[in-house]
């Protein structure tokens, strides 16, 4: 029995004939095409995603990215210079370039980090030592003397910055600083001469 022309036409069209109407159907704005394309070739672009990636989560975010990118980019798909299933893989190819880019920067920013923290100066025992040992001297010389000392020392401020704080005239802060740094001199040489065992 002889078939009707359009099915027998429709069932030995070439694939290429179909991608052909598929990519022109995309170019004209048809959202079924990119649900076709993305039925046909979505397990592809994530196989290479995933391959190249080797991150789940990061292959289906390229998957993602491509057929967006496929949308919004439908107008530079032209079926006369390869298939849209090569388009998709060059536009695959792109994102996945773009993520090891990225990848990339956050390693050499993550890598400069901590050279600036190793760069950085280390704090040494004696260091700590001697901090604790002040902690300790400063404990013992009693407030204000003891705060002020701390504020400029400790926390690094400025006789000011001390003054407005603590609502203290800035010649009587003054005048507690280099009396406790000579009183604190006194107590470390007394720690100096002390044996150890």
């Amino acid at each position: 029995m002889p078939l009707d022309d359009d099915v027998e036409v429709e069932a030995v069209a070439p694939a290429e004939a179909v991608d052909s109407h598929l990519a022109a159907r995309l170019v004209a704005g048809d959202r079924d095409a990119l649900a076709e394309m993305y039925r046909r070739w979505s397990s592809l672009v994530h196989t290479i995603a995933l391959r190249s990636l080797a991150n789940t989560a990061d292959a289906e975010d390229v998957t993602q990215q491509v057929f967006v990118a496929a949308w919004s980019g439908r107008h530079t798909l032209r079926p006369d210079r390869g298939s849209p299933a090569a388009w998709l893989v060059g536009i695959t190819k792109h994102r996945i370039a773009d993520l090891h880019a990225q990848r990339a920067r956050r390693a050499r920013d993550l890598h400069a980090v901590a050279t600036a923290a190793v760069v950085a100066p280390a704090v040494t025992v004696e260091d700590w030592a001697d901090r604790l040992l002040l902690v300790h001297e400063l404990e013992r010389m009693g407030d204000p003397r003891a705060a002020i000392l701390r504020l400029a020392f400790l926390e690094d401020q400025t006789h000011e910055q001390i003054a407005d704080r603590l609502a203290m005239p800035l010649g009587t802060v003054k005048s507690h600083v280099r009396r406790g740094l000579l009183e604190l001199r006194n107590r470390l040489k007394e720690v100096e001469r002390v044996p150890s065992d």
